[in-house]
Formats: C-alpha cells, structure tokens, sequence
C-alpha cells in the first residue's frame, strides 16, 4: 500500500481512481464495509482504490480542545486499512485552512484535480466542506458535474444499534470491552510504551507493566481486565507475540493512589518489558476497581482475577514448578 501525506501526494501520470473519505477512527466494522466496498469497486473497474483520511482529527481544529478518545493510533489505523486490500492511504493534515473549504472546492481539489476520482464510495451519512455542509445528494450532483459516481455503503447495524466510532468510545469509558469487540470486530485495543511504576506490584508477587498511553487514548474505564498484551519485540520481520495479561485501570485506592494507570500483570512471564512499546488488546471485564483492607486481601483477589483471567482466556492450569 501507498502512503500519501496530503492529497498532492499523487505522483505524475495518476489515473482514475476509486476514492473512499473519512476520519476512520477505530477501522470498526462500519468502516471495514465502506473500504472494502471501495476496494472491490476499484478492482471491478481496474483501477486504484485510496482511503482519504485526516491527521488530526477534525473536531480538534474545528473546536479546540474537543478531541475526542482515540481508537486507533495513526500506525495501527494504517496497518488495519492495509489489510483490507487498499492500494494508497491518503493523510490530508487538517488545518483551520482546509476546513475553511467549501464542499465544491473540497471536490474540486482533492477529487477532481487530484486524485481523478472515478467513483467515491461514502457512508450514508457522510459529511464534508466547510461546517460539514456537503452531503450524499450534493456529492452526486458534483459527481454528474465533474463526471465521477457515487455509491453509499449502507450503515452496518446490529438489533437496531449502528455501529459508529462515538458507540465504541462509549463502550470502552463504560468498560464494556465485549460490545466494543462486537462493533469493531477484533479487541479493542490500547496502546503505550512501558514505564516503571511504584514497584508495590514486584513487592507482592504481582509485577506489572504499567503502560504510559497517549493523552487522548480510549482508556477503558476503571476496573480489572482480562487481556492479551501484544509485543513486537522479535522486530518488524518477525510476528508480534500475544502474551495472557490481567489488566487493572485505575488509581489504586488500597494504596491511596491519585494517579489514573494502566498495569497489566503478564501471566508466567518473567521477562524485562520496560521502555518497549507494547498493545494490550481487551478481551472481558471481570471487575470493578475495590480498595482493600490490606496487602493480604489484596493479594488473594489478585490471584483470583489471574485464575478467571486465564478462564476467560482458556489458558487451562498453570505449568508446576
């Protein structure tokens, strides 16, 4: 797949293409339809399939500081998009300039001049121009103007619950990873780099891998997890290794913790994590965040959440020593 930063990234003597637009946060099941729609039209036509997308999200220069919870980080939107059989990505940066184009000019530019749209393939409520005034109906009647189709990919939907990027971040703040898995159609998945923490999980048995996320990641919401974390460490050539992990987000209020973190306990594990970039993908929710007596109750709950952690994973009994 090719990447593109900005819509002038077309190289000389670029043909026609099928042209797919949006944010895509989360790549969710939603999304996958509309890609690989476009991908199948491209195909069927013999020519280019490209996902226009932005970076940053609109809403953050339209309205400061309304960033909505990330899904998906720039390198694993890509990755997803790219399986889906996409032949370039397109990242146009979002600045107050470019949302001041009116839909006209945006189709212009960007469709028409640029990426010599044949056909641009959109959800049924897609928006775009300035203050989002452009809709389907105004994209077809450009669309005859300027000679290039479009076909609406149908909203994808389960017991009359759409699924859409704002549904899955209110899964993930209300913990339920569960329906969130069923909307995007994988685990949800957080990312960060691992950092050294206060050390009271190595001092009872329990050490963790305390996760430093990206400000505006989709942290699930306070509780205990059941997860895989997802490391690269045998490098880029090599398949990325899923280890079982019981997750805990939260403050720690056993300890009068203040500071919100994420702290996975890798299960058999005993390895050095620390200053890798690691992924935990979310699998069940096992439980609320609880402040305990003391080390000892804290301690057999804890051995309790990695026995249902490795129920819930079907990970069976542990080797013996």
């Amino acid at each position: 797949m090719q990447r593109w930063r900005g819509y002038h990234g077309a190289p000389v003597g670029w043909g026609r293409s099928v042209v797919t637009i949006g944010v895509f946060d989360g790549v969710h099941r939603g999304h996958q339809a509309i890609i690989g729609h476009a991908v199948k039209r491209a195909r069927d036509l013999g020519v280019q399939s490209v996902v226009v997308t932005f970076d940053p999200h609109p809403a953050e220069v339209v309205r400061p500081g309304s960033h909505p919870a990330v899904l998906t980080e720039p390198a694993r939107k890509a990755e997803l998009i790219e399986a889906l059989g996409v032949d370039v990505l397109c990242v146009v940066p979002f600045t107050a300039e470019f949302s001041r184009l009116s839909p006209e000019a945006f189709v212009h530019d960007v469709l028409v001049e640029q990426l010599h749209a044949a056909l641009v393939v959109v959800g049924e409520n897609f928006r775009f121009g300035h203050r989002a005034g452009g809709d389907v109906a105004l994209l077809e009647r450009l669309g005859r103007t300027f000679g290039f189709g479009v076909e609406e990919a149908p909203l994808v939907a389960v017991d009359d619950t759409v699924f859409s990027s704002t549904y899955i971040r209110a899964c993930a703040a209300a913990g339920d990873v569960t329906a969130a898995t069923a909307a995007l159609g994988r685990p949800h998945r957080l990312e960060g780099v691992v950092v050294r923490g206060d050390q009271r999980g190595r001092e009872i048995g329990f050490p963790t891998a305390n996760l430093l996320c990206h400000r505006y990641a989709a942290v699930p919401a306070d509780g205990i997890y059941a997860a895989w974390l997802v490391r690269r460490a045998g490098g880029a050539d090599q398949p990325p290794a899923r280890l079982p992990a019981a997750v805990s987000i939260g403050t720690n209020p056993t300890f009068s913790g203040r500071e919100r973190r994420v702290e996975a306990y890798v299960l058999d594990f005993s390895g050095d994590l620390y200053g890798e970039r690691v992924a935990l993908d979310f699998v069940a929710y096992l439980r609320p965040m609880q402040q305990f007596d003391g080390v000892e109750p804290l301690v057999a709950q804890i051995a309790e959440d990695v026995a249902q952690t490795r129920r819930v994973l079907d990970l069976g009994s542990p080797d013996p020593l």
